[in-house]
């Protein structure tokens, strides 16, 4: 006979409560995805190049139109605080001292995937769409493509594009601002 077991799920507030009594220290890698403290993968040197590339893009393409997060905290619902590698947000005067961005102030959502991919395009896809992100991406630095998946639902992202490094793109949001994938790669030849 098999036994169910009832988990108690945390909320953000057992989260902060935890850190702040150093149950989880500050400076432990981990975040809270629906209602779990998951660890995070370490980040290698091409992740990080990765991110530095893209947010460099970001900046020029969208300049003061946008607050450009890094690998901070954002405030999905009761359950869920992850630290996407970045989201371009609403702009906002205190730049959000006081509280984490929600969804309804996160034009887009942006994973950069080398060890994570499965986790990224899984779990956080599904998290990131029952919570209402319209636009988020995972840029798979292995394989050199940007996974983009819009139509939020309950169920998960009702759309998921694969675009090859040579493709372009748009965040939703600022469809007049484009680019190409391989802008946020390394380059094949230096």
């Amino acid at each position: 006979m098999t036994t169910l077991l009832e988990i108690r799920l945390l909320t953000t507030q057992d989260y902060h409560r935890m850190i702040e009594t150093g149950i989880i220290e500050e400076d432990e890698r981990v975040e809270l995805l629906a209602g779990q403290i998951v660890k995070m993968a370490a980040k290698g040197t091409a992740h990080n190049a990765a991110v530095k590339r893209t947010v460099e893009l970001l900046q020029d393409l969208l300049g003061r139109l946008v607050l450009i997060s890094v690998q901070d905290s954002i405030q999905l619902n009761d359950y869920s605080e992850p630290e996407p590698d970045i989201a371009l947000l609403m702009r906002d005067p205190l730049y959000y001292e006081d509280r984490h961005p929600t969804p309804s102030e996160i034009y887009l959502i942006i994973e950069i995937a080398d060890t994570t991919l499965r986790k990224d395009c899984g779990t956080k896809a599904k998290i990131y769409a029952q919570s209402g992100i319209a636009d988020y991406w995972v840029l798979n630095i292995n394989d050199r493509q940007l996974h983009v998946f819009r139509e939020p639902s309950q169920e998960g992202y009702k759309s998921e594009l694969i675009l090859a490094d040579s493709m372009t793109i748009s965040p939703l949001h600022f469809p007049d601002i484009s680019f190409i994938v391989s802008e946020m790669l390394r380059p094949l030849t230096l």
